[in-house]
């Protein structure tokens, strides 16, 4: 058995339409630099399916959350700090109800903000499994990644 076959990380799985995709990922929470592993499944839910690629994407959103009572005018705001696709595996045809397993590495930059959730703040780290394609991209939709600090 290898280091994927016995991850204990997060996994989730959500359909696209043409395929369902899930992500496992190990470890769940991470420092910046840190390695994560990756394993994306791609089963298609009936027809065959030509995909683009294997992607893990990478995103944090800050947040904003002003009540009433505070000296600012109250209101909520988001903004995407950090964006990334990182490709996992190249064009593939997915053939009708088969499935296909792809496994990889995703390392996190060194210069990120970590994770975090204050009083009236929070940035929130999240990764999810996509297989491209035309049209709707199937994929595992986000899960939340805690990303730490060093030192």
């Amino acid at each position: 058995m290898g280091l994927l076959d016995k991850l204990k990380g997060a996994a989730h799985s959500v359909s696209g339409g043409a395929a369902r995709v899930s992500l496992e990922y190990e470890p769940s929470a991470a420092l910046p630099g840190d390695v994560l592993s990756v394993r994306v499944t791609a089963t298609s839910t009936g027809a065959p399916v030509k995909s683009g690629g294997v992607f893990v994407d990478l995103r944090a959103i800050e947040t904003v959350h002003l009540p009433v009572g505070t000296s600012q005018q109250p209101g909520n705001s988001s903004h995407v700090s950090f964006e990334q696709q990182v490709p996992i595996a190249p064009a593939f045809t997915l053939g009708a109800n088969e499935t296909k397993v792809f496994e990889g590495q995703v390392r996190l930059p060194t210069n990120i903000q970590p994770s975090f959730q204050g009083y009236y703040a929070r940035h929130e780290w999240s990764t999810r499994g996509r297989v491209e394609m035309t049209g709707n991209d199937p994929d595992s939709g986000f899960m939340t990644l805690r990303v730490g600090t060093k030192g």
